[in-house]
């Protein structure tokens, strides 16, 4: 049996724009039968700990824009993060994965995040997990 092609994202920053990037990568990658594991760093693993993960926030620097974007947005109907990750694990192989020691230096307890997420995993078991993967970004 011929193993899938394994599709990989280090989510590091927790601005909206970045985590849509990383929701919409991970979910095509999962219809197209592709193995994803993101794995959730520093402000992703704190957004979510706080159950700001859908929040629609943008960087001061885009100014009046991202207003516009959020409009937009909203008045499309565009999945959440949440529902795009919820809806990437209906096509079977999409994981999330959190950072043992993210938490640890994000003061975010673990208890926080184990039910959002489907592992938390120390760095040597995240880069044994994904080590040979077909497509790895940071994001």
């Amino acid at each position: 049996m011929t193993q899938k092609p394994r599709f990989v994202i280090f989510a590091h920053n927790a601005m909206y724009d970045n985590l849509h990037q990383v929701a919409t990568l991970g979910l095509t990658a999962a219809a197209m039968g592709k193995d994803v594991t993101i794995v959730l760093l520093f402000w992703t693993i704190r957004k979510l700990a706080e159950g700001r993960i859908d929040e629609m926030d943008f960087s001061p620097e885009h100014g009046i824009v991202g207003d516009q974007v959020r409009s937009l947005l909203k008045g499309k109907k565009i999945p959440t993060i949440s529902e795009m990750f919820q809806d990437a694990r209906l096509f079977g192989s999409f994981k999330l994965v959190a950072c043992s020691a993210g938490l640890e230096y994000m003061g975010v307890d673990a208890e926080a995040v184990t039910t959002r997420v489907d592992d938390v995993m120390g760095l040597p078991a995240i880069l044994t997990l994904t080590a040979g993967a077909e497509t790895t970004l940071f994001i």
